[in-house]
């Protein structure tokens, strides 16, 4: 399998759940301005979305959406238990939480990349995730993983996405409950490792 990835991106997930799993794959950095591969490769080719990330599995095809490639991976080694079972009301559950992640953490964060936006159209984006937050805390408070005692591919998502909050300048210490859940999932083993990894494609350029 090859991913398709850019630092500091939401394909970080997939990559710490590849690690997670042990699976065999090759990492492709792509340059989000070019739509080019570290090797060359016109990365629209790939994924005419234009964004990573995207999974090429052995046949060829590529999987794309991060939600769809995190469930994809954890059914490859379901022993692993990173998903719950398909058609089991759990699967649902974690399915809700990776559209939760999606549309109101991820999406509502996406706009605050975006430099021309002004400060004060920023402060309205950082309120609405505020209230995210409000909502993420209370469901952390008593459990240390997202789905309830053990880690899953939800946690590989939320842990990217929190990551960003330090450069949006939204401090995590306001809910110590996510603050420290995000420091729990970094120290994971998986997690260093796929961070390392990115750094050194990154420092090779």
């Amino acid at each position: 399998m090859k991913l398709f990835f850019a630092p500091y991106t939401c394909s970080l997930a997939p990559h710490i759940v590849l690690r997670e799993l042990g699976l065999p794959f090759t990492l492709v950095r792509v340059d989000n301005r070019t739509k080019r591969t570290a090797d060359g490769t016109d990365f629209l080719a790939v994924n005419p979305k234009g964004y990573v990330a995207a999974l090429q599995v052995e046949d060829g095809e590529v999987l794309t959406e991060g939600p769809a490639i995190l469930q994809y991976l954890a059914d490859l080694r379901p022993e692993a238990e990173l998903a719950p079972p398909n058609g089991s009301w759990a699967r649902v559950r974690l399915q809700e939480w990776l559209s939760f992640i999606t549309s109101e953490i991820h999406a509502g964060a996406s706009p605050l990349f975006n430099a021309a936006i002004p400060e004060t159209v920023k402060a309205i984006f950082r309120q609405r995730l505020s209230r995210r937050f409000d909502y993420l805390v209370v469901a952390l408070a008593h459990r240390p993983y997202v789905m309830g005692e053990a880690f899953g591919v939800a946690d590989a998502y939320l842990f990217t996405v929190l990551r960003w909050m330090d450069r949006f300048s939204i401090d995590l210490g306001r809910w110590p409950a996510i603050d420290a859940y995000r420091d729990r999932i970094g120290r994971r083993a998986s997690v260093r490792e796929a961070l390392a990894a990115e750094e050194q494609t990154t420092a090779a350029l």
